[in-house]
This record gives structure tokens, C-alpha cells and sequence, in this order.
């Protein structure tokens, strides 16, 4: 990978709705602009996302969304009003964000919940991507979300009876959580969290890959899964299909999609489904691979970048 950097610029952008989301820019001040859409949602920016990128080539923007990371107000006060997160506020937030830096186009990175939302604002505003470059490919479409939390049990029937009695065994298993994270009371709170990343935990980190969802600690915790539970007991405000269907719209910009066969928490049928819709997409499926991704992987996303990075 790419030598570590550091960021050059940052700062809290006011996006309306009393939300401060911060924001940092490292790498080269006129190299290509770029910028890494994280996953969750609520999981917040990692630094290490920055040595996919050549920072003599690129002017790399990192965020954190709504609720997370050092934005503000954080989703783990319960306080945070979430009726102001949501997927059409996040593409106005990273709309927002890149008139305020001044970049005309950018090329988006990505992956899992983070494809989701390059996939909404590129389909949004086309002529201001460049290219796209997604691993871990989902659209949070309604099937795929129930496929994660209850479907692929068949296959963890032990945690996943675990998750279930998280939720008291109720019909609508991420519903239930949702209503759980809203508890007036923190120690149900902290439960409900600790249930729900040990069931992502046993589904998207195969043997010998730890627990990075139950490894988040205290407030992180309480906000990453707060919010997701919140986008997905809604669907993600998004049309069933929506993001498939409108793939049209990505026409002449160039996509490199990457997915695990083996990936358990979203089956490679939707990667395979968006390359079909997306004029000029590239889908490179790695064998024996899962969610969390592994060597291959890795070298897919940087090949990619470095290859735009000449574009």
C-alpha cells in the first residue's frame, strides 16, 4: 500500500439541521481529487483508507457522515435527532462538501454501505464523478437486508438465535433493534449494541479475522449501530431496486466493482446485477473471499486507483 499521510486541511462543514460534518484533505493540493465514502452506516472514516491512495497523485477528501466519527452531533447521545439522517442528507452533505472544497469532479471510493451511497449521489449528480471505485458491493435494497439479518441465519443458526432473543424474538428483527437503540435507558443501549455487532461479527468476519464490529467500543458502538438500525429499518428511504435501475445514468463513467464469491453478507448476485445495468462497469470477483475482503482484494483497489490516477 501507499506511504502513510497526513492530513494537510480539515474542518467542520455546517450542513443545516444543527449537523457539523467533519471533513480532512491530504495527498497532493492539485493531484486528482478523490473521495472515500465509508461504510456502516455510522461506521465514521479510517485513516488507513488513505494508503489506497498515492498521495503524490491525489487529493484525497475523507468525511464522516452524519452522527459519526468527529461529526457532530454524535448518534450515540440519544439526544441526536436521526430524523435528519438520512440517505437523501448524506448526498446533499457530500454535495455540499465538494462545493465547499472547490473540486469539480472527484473520483468516489468505497465499499458495502459506503457503495450504497456513492451509488445514490453518482446517479444524482453524474457530471461530477469522475470514477467510481466500490469493494464489497450492496445497494441496501429492502431483500438484501433482510437476507442479512435473518435469511443467511440458516448458516449461524447459533448466533443468529442469539441475535433474535437480542430482540426479544420479534417479527421484525431490525425494527426491534432500532427501537432498542432509542431506550431511554443506556445499559439496554449498550446490550442491544453488543448484540447486534456480535451477530456482524459472526456473519461478515470469517475464522481468524477477530471481531472488528464487536472490537467498537462505548460511544462508537452506541452510534454505529443506532444508525444503522435506523437507515435499515427504513430501507434506506430508497426505492426497491432504485439504484439498479437508475444504473443507466452512470453512462461514461468509468466503475471498478470488486466482490468476494464467499461473501455471506451480501451475495455476489447484486455486484453481478449493477455490472449488467452499468454501461462500462468492470466486476472482478475474488474467490474464497468474504465480506471483509483479504490480499487480493486489496491489490484490485489499488491497481484501480492507481490506473485513474493516470486518467
Amino acid at each position: 500500500m501507499h506511504p502513510e499521510t497526513a492530513p494537510y486541511d480539515q474542518g467542520l462543514l455546517d450542513v443545516g439541521d444543527g449537523n457539523l460534518v467533519h471533513w480532512e484533505v491530504s495527498g497532493n493540493p492539485d493531484g486528482k481529487p478523490a473521495l472515500v465514502v465509508h461504510g456502516g452506516p455510522g461506521s465514521g472514516s479510517s485513516p488507513r483508507s488513505r494508503r489506497y491512495f498515492d498521495p503524490e497523485a491525489y487529493r484525497l477528501v475523507l468525511f464522516d457522515q452524519r452522527g459519526c466519527g468527529r461529526s457532530t452531533p454524535h448518534a450515540s447521545d440519544p439526544a441526536a435527532d436521526l430524523s435528519v439522517n438520512t440517505t437523501a442528507h448524506l448526498v446533499a452533505d457530500m454535495e455540499r462538501l465538494r462545493e465547499h472544497l472547490g473540486i469539480d469532479k472527484w473520483l468516489l471510493y468505497g465499499g458495502s454501505w459506503g457503495s450504497t451511497l456513492i451509488l445514490a449521489y453518482a446517479e444524482a449528480y453524474p457530471e461530477r464523478v469522475s470514477e467510481i471505485v466500490i469493494a464489497s458491493v450492496t445497494t441496501t435494497r429492502r431483500s438484501e437486508t433482510a437476507w442479512l439479518y435473518e435469511g443467511v441465519g440458516r448458516f449461524f443458526p447459533e448466533a443468529h438465535e442469539r441475535f433474535r432473543a437480542g430482540a426479544g424474538h420479534a417479527d421484525d428483527l431490525v425494527g426491534a433493534y432500532a427501537a432498542l437503540m432509542n431506550h431511554p435507558d443506556r445499559a439496554v443501549r449498550e446490550k442491544a449494541a453488543a448484540d447486534w455487532c456480535a451477530w456482524e461479527d459472526a456473519v461478515l468476519a470469517p475464522e481468524g479475522m477477530g471481531t472488528p464490529y464487536t472490537d467498537r467500543v462505548d460511544d462508537t458502538r452506541i452510534g454505529f449501530v443506532r444508525i444503522c438500525s435506523h437507515y435499515f429499518a427504513h430501507g434506506v428511504w430508497l426505492e426497491e431496486g432504485a439504484l439498479i435501475r437508475d444504473a443507466h445514468r452512470l453512462a461514461g463513467v468509468p466503475g471498478v466493482l470488486i466482490h468476494g464469491r464467499l461473501d455471506m453478507g451480501g451475495p455476489l448476485t447484486t455486484a453481478w446485477e449493477l455490472a449488467r445495468a452499468w454501461p462500462g462497469a468492470e466486476l472482478h470477483v475474488v474467490e474464497g473471499r468474504g465480506h471483509l475482503g483479504g490480499e487480493e482484494t486489496r491489490d484490485l483497489i489499488l491497481k484501480a486507483l492507481d490506473r485513474f490516477a493516470q486518467a
